[in-house]
């Protein structure tokens, strides 16, 4: 459903996406048919527009938790191939993925944020947290044999953070204070309490997930785009153009 349009408190000059037609999407967490559903209202959104070239943006976090992660790289992967413009950021959660390809002794820390279910879908037990090291090098083998080369080139890719006209769309967050170009990948992925508390983190608007809430948020420093999709069934994006900002949702059908 199309979101009512949120006005913001003044503080500033009402930032613009300087022409563009941008939708940016919040964490998904495998949760593969909230996707469809979201990737179908935002290409309907944009056909009536046609005269506007839509660019897509990910904010990150596609795996783990959610019990779809191999079908959520899936249509992102057909998405990039197909749609005029499509920017993948990287979350926490995809890095993690990333770091147990390259450190199966990470694997335990994983399981603990949710990768149990991206094992799954990929057709890999999982191991018990208390394994031993050899079932955790067993578990990242057989892993890395069952991830895809195109999906593993799609993790590889990520980028860690994306500009467009008065808006910086990243993962998390910005450390408050530090240029764009010499922000940490780590903070761009995990920060925070520093980066909400903020009075003006950054000198864009921050359009990012990784904190969840009941409800998006719409601010004057910052757009919060995590409503919890994993566990509450609701994903969130946010239609932006020029000045106008409004909130689409996909949203579990009954008993899913």
């Amino acid at each position: 459903m199309l979101g009512r349009l949120f006005k913001r408190r003044e503080t500033r000059k009402p930032p613009s996406t300087g022409g563009p037609l941008v939708y940016a999407v919040g964490d998904i967490h495998g949760r593969a048919d909230l996707l469809s559903r979201l990737i179908t209202a935002l290409l309907a959104d944009a056909a009536r527009t046609p005269a506007l070239a839509p660019i897509l943006v990910f904010v990150g976090d596609y795996v783990d938790r959610g019990p779809g992660s191999r079908q959520v790289v899936d249509m992102l992967i057909a998405l990039r191939d197909h749609a005029a413009q499509v920017r993948l950021l990287r979350g926490n959660h995809d890095d993690s993925l990333l770091r147990f390809l390259q450190d199966p002794a990470f694997g335990p820390t994983w399981i603990r944020l949710g990768g149990a279910a991206t094992l799954d879908s990929y057709g890999v037990t999982p191991p018990s947290p208390r394994a031993g090291e050899p079932e955790w090098i067993a578990a990242r083998d057989a892993f890395a044999q069952a991830l895809p080369p195109a999906h593993k080139a799609f993790f590889e890719a990520l980028e860690p953070y994306v500009l467009i006209g008065d808006y910086v769309f990243v993962h998390a967050g910005v450390r408050p204070g530090v240029p764009l170009a010499q922000q940490t990948l780590q903070d761009l992925m995990w920060i925070r309490d520093d980066f909400l508390g903020a009075r003006r983190p950054a000198d864009q608007v921050v359009v990012h997930g990784h904190t969840p809430a009941p409800d998006a948020y719409i601010g004057p420093e910052r757009i919060g785009l995590d409503t919890g999709a994993y566990a509450t069934g609701v994903l969130t994006a946010v239609r932006l153009h020029e000045t106008a900002q409004n909130f689409i949702q996909s949203h579990a059908e009954r008993g899913t």
